[in-house]
């Protein structure tokens, strides 16, 4: 599972490769002096410095989402485990449409390519993360999702 968590870190970093590429030039747009301000109703420079400021804040949870990844020891699970921060888990609904959870430290919303197919990031404090904590292989999980009631049951945890 290490390769796993090396999958997030590496996605994380193209992240923040785009999102600091993205600062510079919303900070260059910022300050060139071509944008300075014409009347009260060019707004550029102004928009442009709103943009820099939003990828710096970006660009700050990405490098703690990395340095939380790369300190993360992903705990093992048995066969009687409860879901808990690391956990591996395969849901099923009531379509045998299986989905492939990972209850992350950060990054929620992530999802990972393998082999078995895409690994979704999904958090503890997360809607769908706080229903999963605790449960067990076998338990049936109802979860309230855009007004309507998802029940799905718990396949495997990892």
């Amino acid at each position: 599972m290490h390769h796993l968590i090396s999958a997030i870190v590496e996605k994380l970093k193209i992240e923040l490769s785009t999102a600091i590429a993205a600062s510079q030039q919303a900070h260059d747009t910022a300050t060139h002096s071509e944008n300075i301000a014409a009347n009260k109703y060019d707004t550029l420079a102004v928009e442009a410095a709103y943009l820099a400021h939003g990828q710096s804040m970006r660009i700050a949870e990405l490098k703690q989402s990395i340095a939380i990844y790369q300190h993360f020891q992903r705990p093992s699970f048995d066969a009687r485990a409860a879901i808990r921060l690391g956990a591996l888990v395969c849901i099923e609904d009531d379509q045998e449409q299986q989905q492939r959870l990972l209850i992350g430290p950060a990054a929620g919303g992530m999802s990972i390519d393998s082999v078995q197919g895409p690994i979704h990031v999904i958090t503890p404090i997360a809607p769908l993360g706080q229903v999963l904590m605790g449960k067990c292989v076998g338990d049936e999980v109802n979860w309230h999702f855009n007004q309507r009631k998802e029940s799905f049951n718990i396949v495997t945890i990892a």
